[in-house]
């Protein structure tokens, strides 16, 4: 178990930042920016919470947790020698098993939806967007270093479950807002 007795220890005023094996690198590394941007996802989901019904919350709040594991995961390289949390793939059968469930009781889609609808919609786009960006940071540190591949396929999973969860407070599809391809260029 984690225990922060000090909030500030300035080792990182330079720049750099200390990763889960020791080693020192600069804040501003691809592994900093993987699991920061991680971080950032699980904050925009957080925010989420606040807006939706105790059902999705259960869930998210899982989420959470996971993303922990998943930032642990990016915040140690790779080593045989040392014991390190790993997301796995029972968590990306979970992200599926909830998107299948919410996923039947939404109308089928013939257009992409423009993100609104309601205010718990909305949010749970601004965290897919956010999650969306931080997996796009996670296989730019893939093509570089060696991390573990079911952290992209849980990045993924869990936009997909952001986008069927924001249809799903979008009183099941019926607030959605439609993308109407040219609808503003003059004709």
């Amino acid at each position: 178990m984690v225990k922060l007795n000090k909030i500030y220890t300035r080792t990182g005023d330079k720049g750099s930042t200390l990763l889960g094996n020791g080693k020192r690198v600069d804040k501003n590394s691809l592994r900093v920016d993987a699991y920061g941007s991680v971080d950032e996802a699980n904050a925009s989901i957080g925010l989420s919470i606040l807006r939706t019904n105790t059902k999705i919350k259960k869930i998210l709040r899982l989420v959470q947790n996971d993303l922990f594991d998943l930032g642990a995961d990016l915040c140690i390289p790779d080593k045989k020698n040392i014991k390190k949390l790993k997301i796995t793939n029972d968590r990306v059968d979970f992200l599926e098993k909830e998107i299948d469930g919410f996923n039947k009781e939404l109308a089928s889609l013939n257009s992409f939806i423009l993100p609104g609808g309601s205010e718990s919609s909305t949010y749970l786009h601004i965290a897919r967007t956010i999650t969306r960006r931080a997996e796009r940071k996670v296989v730019a540190l893939s093509k570089k270093e060696k991390i573990n591949s079911v952290t992209i396929i849980y990045l993924n999973r869990l936009s997909d479950l952001l986008f069927v969860l924001a249809r799903y407070t979008n009183s099941k599809g019926k607030k959605d807002i439609l993308w109407k391809p040219g609808k503003n260029l003059k004709k």
